[in-house]
């Protein structure tokens, strides 16, 4: 694998952890509001090997506790799993983002104990989801891979990145009807800087006073829902 970039600390990205972030290349969605277009649409002029990658885990030992594998899509790619098991044979905890539009991949990583922590966008109700993400979905997978999580065992949260053009507060409470009863829901506020639409730049997202609404609501749906 190629990788698009390479992020060498972050505080933010794997909660509780020191952690570095790499980026891999391409996207299976088309969300007008991505904030790594050149990694969606593979026009980035950076690219890290993998030999350049683990040299630098190779330095760090001691210094991070996990590594972040976030993109595009990480599941896109096939060679996923042996990157992750690199990783984890280095001693770093593995936090994996994804769409969650693979399931077999994020079973498997778990079955084999190849990633601690994995954190999933949910674009939308299912119902809307082609729409959201410009292309077609097959939903299935999404639900199977939300239920794969919910049973993991492992650390998980799930995510929306929100602009209030595109999710009503009906919406956001139906997403949290499709992922009842699960750990962690993320309600992420959008940020109009660098995204693969430019024209969402004019977009917004609701107010400070709406989001701790949406959270209280969501609170009747799963354990906690954290603003961020």
């Amino acid at each position: 694998m190629v990788f698009g970039g390479l992020e060498k600390f972050t505080l933010i990205d794997y909660p509780g952890k020191i952690a570095c972030m790499v980026y891999t290349i391409g996207c299976n969605f088309r969300c007008p509001y991505c904030h790594n277009p050149e990694l969606v649409d593979e026009t980035t002029d950076v690219h890290i090997s993998e030999r350049e990658f683990y040299d630098f885990l190779d330095a760090r030992k001691g210094m991070l506790d996990g590594v972040v594998i976030t993109g595009g899509e990480p599941t896109i790619h096939a060679d996923l799993p042996q990157v992750m098991r690199e990783i984890k044979t280095r001693g770093f905890l593995v936090k994996l983002d994804s769409n969650g539009t693979h399931p077999a991949i994020l079973r498997d990583a778990i079955r084999d104990g190849i990633v601690d922590f994995v954190a999933m966008d949910i674009k939308s109700p299912l119902a809307t989801y082609g729409a959201t993400v410009a292309r077609p979905v097959d939903t299935e997978a999404i639900r199977e891979s939300i239920d794969i999580l919910m049973t993991s065992g492992i650390d998980y949260e799930f995510r929306t990145t929100i602009i209030k053009s595109m999710l009503s507060p009906e919406d956001l409470e139906q997403i949290g009807r499709e992922i009842r009863g699960a750990k962690t829901y993320v309600l992420q506020k959008f940020v109009p800087t660098k995204i693969l639409n430019p024209q969402f730049r004019n977009k917004v997202t609701y107010s400070d006073e709406e989001f701790k609404q949406f959270q209280k609501i969501l609170t009747t749906y799963v354990d906690q829902c954290l603003i961020r």
